[in-house]
C-alpha cells in the first residue's frame, strides 16, 4: 500500500514499539526512550520512512517528529522542548549564540519545486528567473504576460489573474526560495531579501508546505512553492526553471546533485554554503535546491536520549540515504557524508 503522506495531521507522531508479544511489549514499553524532534516540512516525508525503518531493529525506541516548519523547530530547540530540530536553513554565527551548543549535519537535499493549477496545460510550464522574481514581486500579475509568454512560446496561456501563494510560517523552504531570488533579482533582494520569514510584496498565506500545497490546489491560476512530493501526492504540475546555463531544468534528485557538485569546493570549507542558482558550467542543475540540516545539542539534555539520537542520526547519514533518494531528495556525496561523520563525533553519547 502505497503511503498518503498528506493524509495525516500538519504534525507527525510516529510511535516505534515493539510488539512481538506481551512479554516483548511490555518490556518494550517499560525499557523505552522517547526522542521529541520538530522543524522542516520539506524534509518530513523521508523524515517519516526514516522513522519507519529504524524502528524495524530499534523495538522499544519511540520518535516523535513534529512537521512544524523550520523556524518552529529552531525555537523548539533553543528552549530546550525537542532532542534535535531539522531546518532547511542553516544558522549563522549570530544565531549560533542563542544556541545551545550543537552540530549542524546536513542529511539530505532536494528541490524546492514550482507549482501551479493551470489546467488547460498540457506541457509543464516554463519559467525564466526573471519572470518567477517579477511574479513574486506583483510585477507580472497576469498567465497572459508577455514575460511568461516569453518563457512559453506557441502556448496557449489563459487570461487570468495569478493567484500567488507563499508559506506564512517560519519556513527553511522559504528560505531556499527567496535566496534563489535574491540571487537573481537585484529587485528583489533590495526590496524583501531572504530569510526563514519575509514581508511578501503579494499573495496568500499557506502554513507549511501542507498548506501551500493544499491553497495552489484549490485556488485557479495559483503559483506556489513546495517540496516535490507533496506536488505529487496532490497531483499538481511542476514547473521547468530556467538555469544559469539557460536550461529549463525539472526539479529531480539529479538536479540537486548537479547543483550539489557544483559547489563542493564551497561546502567542503563550510557546509550552510547555499546550493541555488548555480553557475552556467552546471548545465544540468537544478537552480532552486537545498540543503536540510540535522541541528543536534552536542551534550542532550537527557543523557538516556543522547546514545539514540546519535544512532539515529548515523542511520541517516549512512543507511537512509537510499530511501531518500526514492523520495526525490539528493543523496548526500562521500566529501559531504565524510564532514557529517565528523561532526557527529562532536555529539556526546553513543559508541
Amino acid at each position: 500500500m502505497k503511503l498518503n503522506l498528506l493524509s495525516v495531521p500538519f504534525f507527525a507522531a510516529i510511535i516505534l514499539t515493539g510488539c512481538n508479544s506481551g512479554t516483548t511489549t511490555t518490556a518494550a514499553a517499560r525499557n523505552s526512550v522517547q526522542v521529541i524532534a520538530a522543524g522542516s516540512s520539506f524534509v518530513y516525508p523521508v523524515m517519516t520512512r526514516w522513522i519507519q525503518a529504524y524502528g524495524q531493529d530499534h523495538q522499544g525506541l519511540q520518535i516523535n517528529y513534529q512537521s512544524i516548519g523550520s523556524g518552529g523547530g529552531i525555537e523548539q530547540l533553543k528552549n530546550g522542548l525537542v532532542d534535535f530540530a531539522a531546518s532547511d536553513a542553516a544558522l549563522d554565527d549570530e544565531k549560533l549564540k542563542e544556541m545551545p551548543a550543537l552540530v549542524q549535519i546536513p542529511e539530505s537535499a532536494g528541490p524546492v519545486c514550482i507549482t501551479y493549477n493551470l489546467e488547460q496545460l498540457k506541457e509543464p510550464l516554463k519559467l525564466s528567473a526573471k519572470t518567477l522574481a517579477g511574479i513574486y514581486l506583483g510585477t507580472i500579475k497576469n498567465w497572459h504576460d508577455a514575460a511568461i509568454k516569453k518563457d512559453n512560446p506557441e502556448v496557449n496561456l489563459p487570461d487570468r489573474g495569478i493567484v500567488v501563494v507563499h508559506r506564512t510560517d517560519g519556513s527553511g523552504t522559504t528560505n531556499i526560495f527567496t535566496t534563489y531570488l535574491a540571487a537573481v533579482s537585484p529587485k528583489w533582494q533590495n526590496q524583501v531579501g531572504q530569510g526563514l520569514s519575509v514581508r511578501w510584496p503579494i499573495g496568500l498565506g499557506g502554513k507549511g508546505s501542507e498548506g501551500v500545497t493544499g491553497v495552489v490546489k484549490q485556488s485557479l491560476g495559483a503559483i506556489g512553492y513546495v517540496e516535490l512530493t507533496f506536488a505529487e501526492e496532490n497531483k499538481l504540475p511542476v514547473a521547468q526553471v530556467q538555469n544559469s546555463a539557460g536550461k529549463y531544468v525539472s526539479p529531480t534528485a539529479a538536479g540537486t546533485s548537479a547543483a550539489i557538485d557544483a559547489f563542493s569546493g564551497e561546502l567542503s570549507k563550510d557546509v550552510r554554503t547555499p546550493i541555488v542558482n548555480a553557475p552556467a558550467s552546471a548545465p544540468d542543475a537544478y537552480p532552486i535546491s537545498g540543503l536540510t540540516f540535522l541541528l543536534v545539542p552536542k551534550q542532550a539534555k537527557d543523557p538516556n536520549k543522547a546514545g539514540e539520537v546519535k544512532g539515529f542520526v548515523q542511520y541517516i547519514i549512512t543507511g537512509g540515504q537510499d530511501p531518500a533518494e526514492q523520495l526525490h531528495y539528493a543523496k548526500i556525496p562521500a566529501s559531504l557524508q565524510q564532514i557529517d561523520e565528523q561532526m557527529l563525533q562532536q555529539v556526546q553519547g553513543g559508541s
